[in-house]
């Protein structure tokens, strides 16, 4: 069976591979934004060394030297293996080519380090059973960052080393570019720090301590004598001091129980830092998208009163005709019936009127040029209720002028590119045309939407104004006067003309009513008909009038709700859930960190 620290390394590889399948998702797709793009590609980088990590499991750890000129790296070098290795000086840069030392047994093959470039020494040494040495060049001499300068050898080594060995003097450990190299070389190494030179310099650990804490986390400092350290062992003793302790922390701690713990948590450090690289690159610029966004919704709103106020004035110019088509919704589903007779009558009122002019005429001619006449009215009234038809659509798939469209992608572009990104059509060279085409694409699936949302209307508003309760109140109040009339007619012929005089009940029969009564009585007909009807089409005009303020506000509401740069609002959106994510990541990196902490912490590292 496996033991328990076998399954514990077996479930933390396990997590590590799950983190990085999270942060490969992620970097695998992301929105067109600077931040974004060099976020991954610096993302992806890690990521690679994660199978470098999985290759490197059984090789030892690679140790390297990193320092100013003339810190003794390689006399420390030296002492650690006990034997003259490296060349050493003082004062001057002495290692030019990097020196690796390695033990005789070990394959150097599986570190893949890049050894045409070093100076390869195998020596058979106690420190080196578990770890490799590499002196390297020193970062701080006249030369560049050129090609084959000391500087850029140094940067080629850095990515293969699991800790650095920062040398530093009385003279040197305040360097400004030493500092400024080793806050690049040690993303991704443990560091151990060492004060050398202690046969001629005071120890300045303390203020060095002060120094380093601003940036790096410091477990322990050690302040060597090399020359002496080599001279001990030289003699066959074993190295006292400082030193000694120095040599235990490399030969016993960082043996090969501590190898995958120290691959690891540099690992994770390495991927922490480029996450929050790129998460502090992202809220640099997130307020500016912010600002972005803030402009596109206040064009969106601008856009939305004006077309809202422009679709009520259509709508209430085209009030007429919602009126005739919701009279007749009203009137099919009453059916036939007093208020559903009158009120086809007044819908239909010119019709009728056109009809009685016929009964004028007194000749085939004169009857031929009425409906002539007739025939140009109800054509006229046709072309009247189309151009309403159509005067709404127009209003409805009405875009932004050129000029209006113009005027506001030059202000978004401004804020895009403060924003960093860059989209087709806030190209300085894009033409409106590509915008134009876009916008009429969406007008045939918007006009479906806006003939739905009346037809939907008109059945709501037939509905609540031809209800059976609203239908009764009416119907009710329409045949008060009718049923008043026949009453009196009734009680007229049969009672008091008739019954009343044969029963005894009157000594005179009453004379019948006269023309004289049914005329008033036509008329007050007439009259309080028209008072209900004006009633009934009053409320009528003050619902379509609400409904039509209310469908403006909606259609508009509709017809702006992507803006003018839906591509660009799209993008912002994409851009702040891509923020999220890479937050929760670099949250769940950082708890990870903490959690392996405890297996490097004798080491020092860098700060978060």
């Amino acid at each position: 069976m496996q033991s328990s620290g076998e399954l514990q390394q077996i479930s933390l590889l396990h997590e590590i591979d799950e983190l990085a399948g999270r942060v490969r998702r992620w970097a695998a797709t992301g929105p067109a934004w600077r931040p974004a793009e060099n976020a991954r590609a610096l993302t992806l980088l890690v990521l690679d060394r994660v199978q470098t990590v999985r290759l490197r499991l059984e090789a030892p750890l690679v140790v390297a030297t990193f320092g100013g000129t003339g810190t003794g790296k390689s006399m420390l070098v030296n002492a650690l293996v006990g034997q003259e290795a490296a060349l050493s000086g003082r004062q001057r840069p002495t290692t030019r080519q990097p020196v690796l030392l390695v033990h005789p047994d070990f394959d150097l093959q599986a570190t893949g380090l890049p050894i045409e470039q070093c100076l390869v020494r195998r020596i058979d040494a106690p420190v080196l059973r578990d770890l490799i040495l590499l002196d390297c060049p020193d970062p701080d001499t006249s030369e560049g960052a050129d090609v084959g300068g000391n500087l850029q050898r140094l940067r080629a080594l850095l990515p293969y080393c699991d800790v650095l060995l920062v040398a530093a003097t009385q003279q040197k450990y305040r360097s400004a570019r030493i500092a400024e190299e080793l806050s690049d070389a040690a993303a991704g190494c443990r560091l151990v720090f060492v004060q050398t030179h202690a046969d001629q310099d005071v120890d300045i650990r303390d203020d060095w301590r002060r120094v380093l804490s601003e940036r790096y986390q410091v477990s322990e400092l050690f302040f060597v004598d090399s020359r002496k350290a080599l001279a001990e062992q030289q003699q066959g003793l074993r190295p006292t001091g400082e030193f000694g302790r120095l040599q235990e922390l490399l030969a016993r701690q960082l043996g090969s129980s501590r190898r995958l713990a120290v691959r690891r948590a540099n690992l994770i450090d390495l991927l922490e830092e480029v996450l929050r690289a790129g998460l502090s690159e992202y809220d640099r610029c997130l307020p500016q998208v912010e600002k972005l966004q803030a402009v596109l919704g206040e064009q969106r709103e601008n856009l939305q009163r004006q077309m809202s106020e422009q679709l009520r004035q259509e709508l209430l110019r085209s009030r007429g005709l919602w009126e005739r088509r919701l009279l007749g919704a009203i009137t099919d589903r009453w059916g036939f019936s007093p208020l559903s007779l009158l009120l086809r009558t007044y819908n239909g009122l010119g019709g009728i009127l056109a009809s009685l002019t016929f009964l004028r005429a007194r000749s085939s001619a004169q009857m031929a040029l009425i409906g002539a006449v007739q025939g140009a009215r109800w054509l006229q009234a046709r072309v009247q209720e189309q151009s309403e038809e159509s005067g709404l659509e127009r209003v409805l798939t009405a875009g932004v002028a050129d000029h209006q469209l113009q005027e506001a992608r030059l202000l978004v572009t401004g804020y895009a590119r403060a924003a960093e990104l860059s989209r087709g059509e806030l190209q300085p060279g894009a033409e409106l045309s590509g915008l134009r085409r876009q916008a009429a694409a969406l007008e045939v699936r918007f006009l479906a939407d806006v003939r739905r949302a009346v037809e939907q209307l008109l059945e709501e508003l037939a509905e609540g104004l031809g209800g059976a309760g609203v239908r009764r109140v009416f119907e009710v109040l329409l045949l008060l006067y009718p049923v008043f009339i026949t009453l009196r007619m009734g009680h007229n012929f049969f009672w008091s003309s008739f019954l009343a005089p044969l029963l005894g009940q009157a000594t005179v029969a009453a004379p019948l009513l006269t023309i004289d009564f049914y005329i008033p009585a036509v008329f007050f007909l007439l009259v309080w008909s028209g008072v209900v009807l004006l009633w009934f089409v009053q409320r009528l005009q003050r619902a379509v009038t609400a409904a039509a303020t209310g469908l403006a506000e909606r259609l508009a509401d509709c017809r702006v709700g992507e803006g003018l740069f839906p591509g660009v609002e799209s993008e912002c959106r994409s851009v702040q859930d891509d923020a999220a994510q890479l937050r929760e990541l670099c949250e769940a990196t950082s708890a990870f960190r903490n959690r392996l902490a405890d297996t490097t912490g004798f080491l020092g590292s860098q700060r978060r």
